[in-house]
């Protein structure tokens, strides 16, 4: 079994976990910079050049696509699809994924329960949009944010509307959300392989801080899902189409809520506080679902033409 993994940094935990466990598997695994690959589109064929070299398709590939570079990591993959690749993350969830807005529509669509949203333009009254949001507190959230970056909360109309039209005023993109103060600056993200829950932990926002986010001082400990936040995360994962997935959900009254659906979640985090080898869980996913090219060494490949629009 041939495995890349598509990934800028070699040294990260994430990505020397999983070329840890696939060489527990015997696997030929490689570390491949999506940013030096160049792609060739001919009449019927399709070829990716590495660091100036034919690079042969691999058996799959497990893509760690940096939220900044999604387009390019994104066209990576979808031509690694279109030669027959598995990807543990297909392009189009991908895609999905990373667009925070298109998101909650698709979760929405699926029956995910979710804070309420409201997304406007610049051109929209701030007092409506607030109103709309059911009042505050309320949570301010720039669509191209990561990490917790760019998530702020009000908890005044006033402020809501000063910060809004502060925005605005700049012509960011905004999701205003409500604020579910029983979450108490915590939520739960549940790792998703397989349409199968394989982990969970809890993140404490630090001090005085409502983002959980670990990138932002938060903790994480080990966490029991309950029956419904099971069903929740696994419904979540199944309506954005990813095999592989964080699924971040906070506790509110009227249950489990979810906040985001992260196509390229860190490993160290979960692993770490649960003792769980979720690195090996992800390998089983590939060995399930792939067949070995069984020593085909191509220097190049026919599209495969049903895989043409994936």
């Amino acid at each position: 079994m041939r495995i890349y993994i598509l990934s800028r940094n070699k040294d990260l935990y994430s990505t020397k976990r999983l070329v840890e466990e696939a060489n527990n598997k015997g696997w030929e695994v490689r570390v491949i910079d999506y940013l030096k690959c160049t792609i060739e589109i001919m009449k019927g064929e399709l070829v990716v050049n590495y660091e100036g070299k034919v690079l042969p398709p691999p058996d799959a590939i497990i893509p760690r696509i940096g939220a900044s570079r999604t387009f390019y990591g994104t066209a990576m993959v979808r031509h690694f699809e279109m030669l027959d690749v598995f990807s543990t993350t297909g392009n189009l969830a991908l895609t999905r994924s990373r667009d925070k807005l298109r998101s909650l529509q698709v979760l929405s669509r699926n029956g995910v329960d979710m804070p309420r949203t409201v997304f406007a333009s610049n051109k929209s009254n701030a007092k409506d949009v607030i109103a709309l949001s059911g009042g505050a507190p309320l949570v301010l959230k720039i669509l191209e944010g990561t990490q917790g970056v760019g998530v702020v909360l009000v908890d005044s109309e006033k402020a809501a509307k000063s910060v809004l039209d502060a925005f605005y005023g700049m012509d960011v993109n905004l999701l205003v959300q409500e604020y579910i103060e029983e979450a108490g600056g915590a939520d739960i993200r549940a790792f998703v392989v397989n349409n199968e829950v394989v982990g969970a932990m809890k993140r404490q926002g630090a001090e005085g801080d409502f983002r959980s986010n670990l990138h932002q001082g938060g903790s994480a400990t080990a966490y029991k899902l309950n029956r419904k936040e099971k069903a929740t995360a696994i419904a979540a994962a199944k309506a954005m189409g990813l095999g592989v997935c964080g699924v971040d959900m906070i506790p509110s009254s009227r249950g489990p809520l979810v906040m985001e659906v992260n196509s390229s979640p860190g490993l160290e985090g979960i692993e770490k506080s649960t003792n769980i080898n979720i690195a090996a869980k992800i390998m089983d996913y590939i060995e399930k679902s792939v067949k070995p090219r069984c020593a085909i060494n191509p220097q190049k490949r026919k599209i495969k033409k049903d895989n043409i629009g994936a």
